[in-house]
């Protein structure tokens, strides 16, 4: 591992709740907070298993808000803030994986209410202090200390039910958060060790998954592995595949996870070209060029691999790349429009990377 020539460690502010049956903790966790008054916050298409804690904790929810939604839009928050303050809820609980954890990191940075977040998938988003929303279909990125979770309770039991292709996609995302912390350029050598270690685990974790989704020692080694790679994300600073996924999502609505799976190897590749020695690790793992080995762990695990299955079209393409250039994240190597274009058409036609 090559180390910077000096680095900053902000060090580890969420608290974690990890292991299976540990949902039963969030009463415990709300009043160790101080807090008595929690709203539950969820998908729509979570709303039997939010109403279900709320009936566990009793006294201590206030109910339910159950319209969180893909790429956190504003009008969404509006509408869950107006519940939130009627409600008289003191705290929030958020349910779910990266919609609704980005709800409730939206409601958490406009009020100062303290947030318990319970993943139930491997987005790994809330253990950072960022919060990406959209608006005028453009998604944009802030971190600010407000949007950080105090506490997270990661519950396997709860991934248990978690379809196989959702399962591998999420992971897949974890996976960007660590592949980019190894080049960030505000990396330090415990990101950097904690990047490996999830990479390694989720190489493990997601084929077992595929051939026997039941597999509980599978399922607590991806758990284990997206709350490494969310330390990763909410430690160090993103770059290029970040911002394109965010272009993607924000302008065209794609999903969040397929579009994070399918644009991995081709953003990986692309900076390994600059940055050889920092992405060796990823080598070492899969036994080939990072990108190669991504775009094989995609395939192996049945993952999308076109962006052409996503919906969008070819002619949009061009307009990716345009909105991707614009205010370009910090990247190790040169982002260039031609290159970014054509990134994106391999991405869409499902190329394998050559590097």
């Amino acid at each position: 591992m090559k180390l910077p020539d000096s680095f900053v460690f902000p060090g580890l502010p969420s608290r974690v709740v990890f292991g299976a049956g540990s949902l039963a903790r969030t009463g415990e966790e709300i009043e160790r907070l101080g807090c008595g008054k929690a709203l539950v916050l969820s998908t729509p298409q979570q709303e039997d298993e939010a109403r279900n804690l709320t009936d566990r904790l009793g006294a201590l929810s206030v109910g339910v808000f159950s319209g969180a939604a893909m790429h956190t839009p504003v009008t969404v928050t509006e509408a869950a803030l107006e519940v939130f303050k009627s409600s008289g809820a003191d705290c929030l609980v958020s349910l779910g994986g990266g919609s609704t954890t980005g709800l409730g990191k939206a409601i958490a940075t406009r009020t100062g209410v303290d947030q318990v977040v319970i993943p139930t998938t491997y987005a790994g988003s809330e253990m950072t202090d960022i919060l990406g929303e959209t608006q005028s279909g453009r998604k944009s990125t802030r971190r600010d200390p407000s949007i950080l979770p105090e506490t997270v309770i990661y519950d396997i039991d709860l991934t248990m039910t978690l379809p196989v292709a959702m399962s591998v996609t999420s992971g897949l995302n974890a996976i960007a958060h660590s592949a980019e912390g190894l080049y960030a350029s505000d990396r330090n050598p415990v990101i950097s060790l904690l990047a490996v270690e999830s990479i390694r685990a989720f190489n493990e974790a997601l084929p077992a998954l595929v051939n026997s989704p039941q597999d509980l020692e599978a399922r607590n080694l991806a758990q284990y592995a997206a709350w490494l790679s969310g330390i990763v994300l909410g430690g160090v600073a993103m770059a290029l595949h970040h911002k394109i996924c965010h272009t993607l999502g924000g302008a065209f609505d794609t999903p969040h996870a397929d579009t994070h799976a399918i644009m991995l190897p081709h953003t990986i590749a692309y900076n390994a070209i600059a940055v050889p020695e920092l992405l060796q690790p990823l080598d070492d793992i899969f036994g080939m060029k990072p990108g190669q080995g991504l775009f094989d762990l995609a395939k192996r695990t049945g993952a999308p691999t076109r962006l052409m299955d996503l919906g969008l079209s070819e002619a949009e393409l061009d307009k990716a790349a345009d909105i991707a250039v614009e205010n370009p994240y910090e990247n190790p190597r040169p982002i260039d429009r031609d290159s970014i274009r054509q990134l994106l058409q391999d991405a869409f036609e499902g190329r394998e990377p050559v590097s």
